[in-house]
């Protein structure tokens, strides 16, 4: 697969890959390639589903086309179930939320739900669905695959005791006010926080290859109510306002009838992504899947506790209450208090990076006073991520003295802030050009303190990954 990937880079730039690295695709079943050469970054796609890759690259020309920020693909080869994409970088909007304040995460939701009538109304406007996948629209069928994937996915792996004849009579219920208002608009289908970008302050839209036509209140319910991005009920009241007042551009809207059926939706998206979790937890043994289930259960609590929906569903209620009662599922969430830490490697030509935690905390190394590598021509085109320099500074006496005490003051913050239930830590590493020395610390701490299960790290090279 690597040679067919290095064979279309070749055909598609006339040169050869520098360097090719695989990177982290969450849950999905595609394999991404970060391929780098000179200045020219992309990514390379691997994925076996030919309909699946006919969808992305399809949906994705039809976006771009319509002005909204999707990665531009370079060049497809569909035989071998690969493609070149734009490289959008590492941070998700469950990374920034992750290392944010309160005010720059409702600055950057704000924009992102003034931009998603855009995508629904106006880009959905003559949209072609003809290589949907796996299906056209957000009919009957659709719904009940969720409700399904739920009941024996979740329900029964999760050992949550059910009538059958009582769900299905409340499924049906459900379906039938789900469907009964417009559902002629662009649904994205997976519109939450992993597959949102952020790349020099734009924001973009990744995954959407599950597109169809459905309505618009379930986008909306997919990303206020994302588990594990946790937003506060406050935040997510502010927001339903604001999308509502940018949908009023596009279409008229009746606000209490839009809101009743919007909660309607965030219950069948729970209900989809809670059979994720246990399909992928349960089922396929990715015990990190499981973990979201508690965030779940908290919004699943709240919506029981302050939601009244229109239409009675008195069956689904008692298992919702069931779950939220049980320990087994509550005891799931252990690594919720988790310490994220943020390593970003930087150029003092360019500036300290942007403090995105609000709490102006941390450390910053200054790497400026080790050999440099950058002064040897064989190294110039190389960063600290390359074997090669990684050799030439490992083992130097200063360079182990350096990292010895880094490494001592770092566990030493992150010893106590676990203990004082902090969750943000920031190290920085700078060198002259954020090339060399600079990477090569920042990946050296990233590896060392991700075998620690306490930690969550984040890793950027603020310079190379532009």
């Amino acid at each position: 697969m690597r040679e067919k990937i290095e064979k279309l880079f070749y055909d598609t730039f006339s040169f050869s890959v520098d360097r090719m690295e695989e990177i982290s695709a969450h849950g999905s079943s595609r394999r991404y390639f970060r391929c780098v050469s000179g200045a020219v970054r992309v990514l390379a796609a691997y994925n076996a589903d030919r309909k699946e890759n006919m969808a992305f690259v399809d949906y994705a020309g039809q976006l771009r086309a319509k002005g909204i920020n999707v990665p531009e693909i370079f060049a497809v080869d569909m035989e071998n179930g690969i493609y070149l994409l734009e490289d959008l970088g590492d941070e998700t909007l469950f990374d920034f939320v992750s290392a944010s304040n309160y005010k720059e995460i409702e600055d950057v939701y704000t924009r992102v739900v003034k931009i998603l009538p855009k995508i629904q109304v106006e880009a959905g406007k003559e949209f072609d669905y003809t290589n949907a996948y796996p299906r056209k629209d957000f009919d009957s069928q659709s719904i009940q695959w969720d409700l399904n994937y739920f009941k024996y996915y979740f329900l029964k792996l999760a050992d949550i005791p059910f009538n059958e004849e009582e769900l299905e009579r409340d499924f049906a219920i459900l379906k039938d006010y789900l469907l009964d208002c417009d559902c002629s608009y662009f649904m994205y289908r997976d519109f939450q926080s992993r597959n949102i970008m952020l790349k020099d302050g734009d924001i973009y839209f990744i995954d959407f290859q599950g597109a169809r036509r459905g309505a618009l209140q379930y986008d909306l319910a997919s990303l206020l109510y994302d588990a594990k991005a946790n937003l506060s009920e406050q935040l997510r009241k502010k927001l339903l306002s604001v999308y509502i007042d940018e949908l009023k551009k596009y279409v008229s809207v009746d606000e209490r009838e839009f809101t009743d059926r919007f909660y309607a939706y965030v219950y069948i998206r729970i209900m989809q992504a809670m059979g994720s979790y246990g399909y992928r937890g349960y089922f396929q043994k990715k015990e990190h899947f499981l973990k979201s289930i508690p965030f779940a259960l908290k919004n699943l609590s709240y919506l029981q506790d302050n939601v009244v929906l229109p239409v009675k569903l008195n069956y689904i209620s008692h298992l919702f209450r069931q779950m939220i009662c049980s320990e087994k599922l509550r005891s799931l969430g252990g690594d919720s208090h988790k310490l994220t830490v943020r390593i970003k490697s930087f150029s003092y030509k360019k500036g300290y990076p942007h403090d995105v935690s609000g709490n102006g905390g941390g450390f910053v190394f200054d790497c400026r006073a080790l050999p440099n590598p950058g002064r040897y021509d064989r190294y110039k085109d190389k960063t600290g991520m390359d074997d090669e320099v990684r050799k030439f500074l490992e083992g130097d006496e200063q360079v182990e003295r350096f990292y010895g005490n880094v490494l001592g003051l770092v566990r030493q913050s992150c010893s106590e802030y676990l203990r004082r239930r902090f969750t943000f830590l920031s190290v920085y590493f700078g060198c002259t050009g954020g090339q060399h020395r600079s990477v090569y610390f920042a990946c050296r701490l990233a590896e060392e303190l991700a075998s620690d299960d306490n930690l969550n790290v984040i890793l950027q090279h603020v310079e190379q990954d532009g």
